[in-house]
């Protein structure tokens, strides 16, 4: 089995950084894979002492089989950031593994993305492998290590270049698709929080690739692998992270952390969707959870 390479997307948040690199060298297979940390440039003049911080720490990793490091001079932004990076890494390889600054892996997170992208890899229904997985409670005579979903994780994530190259992200189509009730409709059944999304990426009102490849993955019926325990945790639902909104984001999303260290999974053959995984997947992109959520980050 070759392992995929991890492209690691940092910006200026060197504690979390550094976190989310410990834990990746402890994992089983760090020091057999390659490592490409992308460090995006500043994007205020005052960004640059903590962006330089993080660049000098980046020189100093190890413990993996091989380091690239890629700094930019420009500040893109994370999805232009991800787009460009990942692409640049399929052009010479048939698979990726990639990691944002603020996720604290499991110690089998690579174990289980590499034999997922593995598994999986003659299968053109699978768009991509998630580390992260809500909490999902798993009925005891249910023998297999993953489920699938039809919604793409942003949280420690793997796929094929056959897949990334298929799709469109200008979202070319969305003038036919902003006026159809039962495609959104459709569209929202793996979180209401989807067309919404599509909708402020189209207006410009967010900066986010990850919701033009679930569009993708909507639009031409693919699926997800997601692991039954989580091999991801976030942890940068802190004050001044970039891209996420605080406490009542960290306790909807909250989920144990996988300990097991095995190494060997059992997947699933047949894909499809599991109605009672399904209805626990969805439950924290739910309107009424956001309400909550957002009410007890409000009012503590």
């Amino acid at each position: 089995m070759d392992l995929a390479p991890i492209a690691l997307f940092t910006y200026k948040k060197l504690a979390p950084l550094k976190a989310t690199v410990e834990a990746l060298k402890s994992n089983n297979l760090a020091e057999k894979s390659e490592l490409i940390v992308f460090s995006d440039g500043p994007k205020k003049e005052s960004d640059t002492p903590q962006i330089e911080a993080v660049r000098a720490y980046i020189k100093t990793i190890t413990g993996f089989k091989k380091i690239t490091c890629i700094f930019s001079k420009n500040n893109k932004g994370l999805a232009k950031s991800i787009l460009e990076g990942v692409t640049q890494i399929l052009k010479q390889n048939e698979t990726v593994i990639v990691l944002e600054d603020d996720l604290k892996t499991s110690i089998n997170f690579l174990d289980f993305m590499n034999e997922s992208l593995d598994f999986y890899k003659d299968n053109d229904k699978i768009i991509s492998i998630s580390g992260y997985t809500p909490p999902i409670k798993v009925p005891k005579q249910y023998v297999y290590d993953n489920y699938f979903t039809q919604r793409a994780s942003s949280w420690g994530w793997a796929t094929y270049r056959a897949q990334w190259e298929k799709v469109d992200w200008d979202v070319s189509d969305y003038s036919s698709f902003k006026n159809n009730t039962n495609a959104k409709r459709r569209f929202n059944r793996m979180g209401s929080d989807m067309s919404y999304m599509l909708s402020k990426q189209m207006k410009n009102t967010i900066d986010s690739w990850a919701i033009r490849w679930c569009y993708h993955q909507f639009k031409n019926n693919l699926y997800s692998v997601f692991p039954m325990t989580s091999k991801i945790e976030n942890i940068g639902f802190t004050q001044g992270a970039t891209h996420t909104k605080g406490n009542f984001e960290m306790l909807r999303f909250a989920t144990p952390l996988d300990t097991t260290n095995t190494t060997k999974f059992k997947f699933l053959d047949k894909v499809e969707l599991n109605k009672t995984f399904i209805k626990q997947f969805t439950i924290p992109y739910s309107l009424k959870t956001r309400i909550v959520y957002k009410l007890k980050g409000l009012f503590g």
